[in-house]
């Protein structure tokens, strides 16, 4: 169901990403928001480097958590975590009852993706896994006329859209997973680095 719905200023949103790929084991981080200017948590997981683990781990990441009750969206920072884990949004969604929104900062280069798929023996489940996350929108911030991409699963284009914009007040990347990546290479490079 992708539906609209209201969207509250203070909404609760936990965007999650993850850190650098130094080891087997690659910390996510997720941080939960209110709306775009509030932080109330932050928890913290791992998942295995070109597993595929991912969807499973934060799973179980989520609905262990204390906020799970007050959460109402997950945002993620692309689908694949450390290295070519990817995360099947739908049964993200399934699992948590929370509706998902991918945010990519520049459009899949799909081609690239499919050859570097080529060296893993079950390939074809992840590329499975990625074509079914769906239709890919390009959308206006509001930042300084910057774009992004979104997926999305058990949310409308419309809620997405004010979401993105709500959260979205520091760079076109929204602060859930803005501050996510902040502290996920924060704590395993020593600082943070990289475009958060």
């Amino acid at each position: 169901m992708n539906s609209d719905f209201h969207v509250k200023p203070e909404i609760r949103i936990l965007g999650i990403d993850d850190s650098a790929l130094l080891n087997e084991k690659v910390m996510i981080i997720g941080t939960v928001f209110r709306g775009g200017d509030w932080i109330d948590g932050v928890l913290r997981s791992e998942i295995t480097r070109d597993g595929l683990d991912a969807t499973e781990t934060m799973i179980t990441m989520i609905k262990n958590s204390r906020h799970y009750g007050q959460l109402r969206i997950i945002m993620l920072d692309g689908i694949t975590y450390g290295g070519f884990n990817v995360v099947d949004i739908e049964e993200l969604y399934r699992e948590t009852g929370l509706p998902v929104i991918v945010v990519m900062r520049s459009y899949p280069d799909f081609e690239k993706i499919r050859s570097a798929l080529r060296h893993f023996s079950d390939g074809e489940e992840r590329w499975n896994i990625i074509k079914k996350a769906g239709k890919i929108e390009k959308l206006f911030t509001g930042r300084n006329e910057a774009s992004i991409y979104i997926q999305k699963t058990g949310i409308g284009a419309k809620s997405a859209e004010k979401i993105i914009r709500l959260t979205s007040i520091r760079s076109s990347i929204p602060e859930p997973l803005r501050v996510a990546h902040l502290i996920a290479t924060g704590i395993i490079l020593g600082e943070s680095r990289g475009r958060a």
